[in-house]
């Protein structure tokens, strides 16, 4: 059924300190956040929403919101076995859908 949405791939932009703080990481560790952006990007849904509905992610990585009380709002993706993260939200809109990395993290 079309719903007037635009559907994966989704469009991903990164906030300036997003962005400065995934070009400091390593190597191994920007190939690991390539793999999250690939994820993401090509999600039916971006926010995971439902019961395991991440299950079909690679080992290591999942996604859950960043408070429990605001279902709709940020999400944070875990990668790496736990030792990486970013936070992000998704703009569905009928036009130039996106997701937007807010924050990222990696030890």
């Amino acid at each position: 059924m079309d719903d007037g949405f635009m559907g994966p791939p989704w469009q991903m932009d990164w906030t300036l300190k997003a962005q400065a703080a995934r070009d400091v990481l390593p190597e191994q560790a920007r190939k690991i956040v390539d793999a999250v952006r690939a994820e993401l990007v090509t999600a039916d849904d971006p926010y995971f929403r439902g019961i395991e509905t991440d299950t079909g992610l690679p080992t290591g990585m999942r996604v859950e919101p960043v408070r429990s009380s605001d279902p709709k709002g940020a999400r944070v993706f875990l990668f790496d076995g736990g030792h990486g993260w970013l936070i992000y939200t998704f703009v569905r809109r009928t036009e130039d859908p996106q997701i937007i990395v807010e924050e990222i993290f990696w030890q």
